[in-house]
């Protein structure tokens, strides 16, 4: 036997009182962190709101962290995300928000149309005055562009103002101006877009300096100029479909291409063809039949590069007997072919954009054989069932680079692509990668860096770097250095990379604006690769003039809350120990105890038994 009593316990369970602080560089922009850090100093001295509240302190830039120190050096503002981050922490309690900023939001949904389940109080740090100011608001331009070619620079100006004003927008490049327009704004007519045909004049990497003239009275001027930068190339890509039928493939694959404003398609139906290989970079054959012979004994000749796509009006006893590096058992009869993303894929780097969620694509049913080394991008689902059959494919021989896409129906890939982004920009940007390393003559680089030109100040740099071995196989083991050499103060500054998932990484962090020079090397082998960007002065978070306390009051009226100002603590203070609808509930919990606990009474009779034995021998009973 071994009865049990019920004992029941209460524990008081306090609203918890969430403060979020704004960490940004924006706060000392308006000289506001002093007075941040005496409100919060306010709060936590407040006897009377410790002794209602369990007082929880948070920080947030570009994420919500717990408020360990307040350095103000956060690059990006997402008060959104803050405040749905709080709202998930304390899913379900009584737990009202205090919200320490600026108002100004630079990345992130916006947090005006929040749907808030707990009341926010917002408390207003910055200037509310509102200043005249022009600023560049968006600049659109091409990433490349053709040597002694002209391309379009459109840019976006805003004015807020009360007057009538004149000033004058100019772009430079190396300290001299290469274009100017005189402009003038009012209350009324208080946006402008321009658009600038600037002159590719020399080969490479070009940077410019867009830049509105300061009026009289403006107090943020840090908004008025951005850079930009221009890649000019010698020539554009020229790509020839030849194919023998119509087919709504051949239009989405001449969009997506020319979607690159440096890449040109012409299609031709097969009988048209009159050996005009040496006019274009690559070659697409569409649906190949026994008319394409001539050209495929062109390409074979030549070692020239193509993509060959089949279909359910593809001759395939006829490619069979090209030696290609792949032969098809094809029957007289279709199938449908789903696609399956290989993520251990080399050649180039592709994302996944939801292959596998495209529509099935439809060629003849047939098993596909390699005679040559190849590498699958994506391979088919037939029906639900994976396979290692080939749907994509890369292949790599004597300076020749080849692809094949076993299916028709890839217009459908475009329209799927556009429905779940609302872009044609992820399929297009797929099929760029593709014909990018199809259409280039040059080596596969064991070493392939990805970094931007055009960094912000105080930015984080992040570069990653892809290094293979003599195999072009993604090698873990080697060990990669950067050296940045600032060019103006020659500078220089070397970091090792990381190695993360299928790539080498850096990130560099405190460099001053300015040009800067980068050597990738990788240590004990004679590879490497050079590159360039800039660091310009335009930090996101001095873009504003004053802070945006209408917002504010808009989301603390949706969340039942209320707007306060940085002089308003007592005030604050008062309508939170008032709420009667923040009170301290109580849990109760029902716990059974023993009356008798059996692991302390069968140590204590082990004990006895033990004790005896011992006396029993000593005293030579035993």
């Amino acid at each position: 036997m071994n009865p049990t009593i019920k004992k029941t316990e209460l524990q008081n369970n306090k609203p918890i009182l969430s403060v979020l602080v704004d960490n940004s560089k924006s706060i000392p922009f308006f000289k506001e962190d002093k007075s941040v850090s005496e409100f919060i100093s306010n709060i936590q001295n407040n006897k009377e709101l410790g002794d209602k509240f369990e007082v929880k302190k948070f920080t947030f830039g570009n994420s919500l962290q717990v408020l360990d120190s307040l350095s103000f050096k956060e690059n990006e503002t997402n008060i959104s995300d803050a405040i749905s981050s709080i709202n998930e922490l304390h899913k379900g309690k009584i737990a009202p928000i205090i919200l320490l900023s600026d108002g100004n939001q630079t990345i992130g949904n916006d947090y005006e149309f929040i749907n808030s389940k707990q009341k926010i109080y917002p408390v207003v740090f910055g200037d509310t005055i509102k200043y005249k100011d022009l600023k560049i608001s968006q600049l659109n331009v091409n990433k490349y562009s053709y040597i002694k070619n002209k391309f379009p620079v459109e840019v976006l100006l805003n004015y807020d103002g009360n007057e009538t004003v004149n000033s004058q927008f100019s772009i430079f490049s190396k300290g001299k101006t290469v274009f100017s327009q005189k402009v003038q704004f009012s209350p009324t007519e208080n946006s402008k877009t321009i658009t600038a045909n600037l002159t590719s004049t020399k080969e490479g990497l070009q940077f410019y300096t867009a830049t509105i003239r300061k009026i009289e009275g403006e107090k943020n001027t840090k908004n008025n100029t951005k850079s930009f930068s221009v890649e000019v190339i010698d020539e554009q890509t020229k790509v020839l479909i030849l194919t023998s039928v119509l087919h709504p493939d051949i239009g989405a694959l001449k969009k997506a291409i020319e979607s690159n404003k440096q890449r040109s398609v012409e299609v031709l139906l097969i009988d048209k063809y009159k050996n005009q290989l040496n006019d274009f970079q690559l070659v697409i054959l569409y649906q190949p039949t026994a008319q394409f012979n001539t050209v495929i004994g062109e390409l074979k000749q030549k070692n020239s590069n193509y993509f060959l796509v089949s279909g359910a009006n593809t001759d395939w006893n006829f490619i069979n007997k090209q030696q290609l590096g792949f032969t098809k058992k094809a029957i007289n009869q279709t199938e449908n072919y789903g696609a399956i993303y290989n993520d251990g894929f080399l050649t180039f780097l592709q994302k996944d954009i939801g292959f596998n969620q495209f529509p099935p694509l439809k060629d003849k049913f047939g098993e596909v054989i390699f005679t040559k080394e190849q590498q699958l991008l994506l391979s088919q689902n037939i029906n639900g069932v994976q396979t290692q059959q080939p749907l994509l494919a890369t292949f790599e021989q004597n300076n020749q680079k080849s692809a094949i896409l076993l299916g028709e129906g890839i217009w459908k890939w475009r329209a799927a692509s556009f429905l779940n982004t609302n872009s044609f920009q992820e399929f297009d940007e797929f099929t760029g990668n593709l014909i990018q390393y199809l259409a280039s003559n040059k080596k596969r680089n064991r070493l392939e860096i990805n970094a931007k030109n055009i960094y912000p100040a105080n930015s984080t740099i992040i570069i990653s770097s892809y290094y293979t071995d003599k195999n072009y196989k993604f090698d873990d083991r080697a060990t990669l250095e950067i050296t940045v050499t600032n060019t103006d103060t020659k500078e220089v500054v070397k970091f090792p990379f990381s190695l993360v998932s299928n790539s080498y990484q850096v990130e560099i962090e405190n460099l001053s604006p300015g040009n800067y020079a980068y050597k990738v090397a990788v240590n004990g082998q004679n590879i490497h690769k050079y590159g360039q960007f800039k660091i310009t002065e335009y930090q996101v978070e001095e873009q504003f003039t004053n802070a945006n306390h209408q917002k504010l009051d808009v989301l603390a009226t949706k969340a039942n809350g209320k707007l306060f100002y940085k002089n308003q603590f007592d005030y604050l203070s008062k309508l939170l120990l008032e709420n009667k609808e923040f009170y301290t509930t109580q849990k109760s919990t029902i716990k059974e105890q023993n009356l008798i606990d059996w692991k302390w009474i069968l140590f204590f009779v082990i004990s006895l038994f033990t004790i005896e034995w011992f006396i029993r021998k000593y005293y030579g009973k035993i």
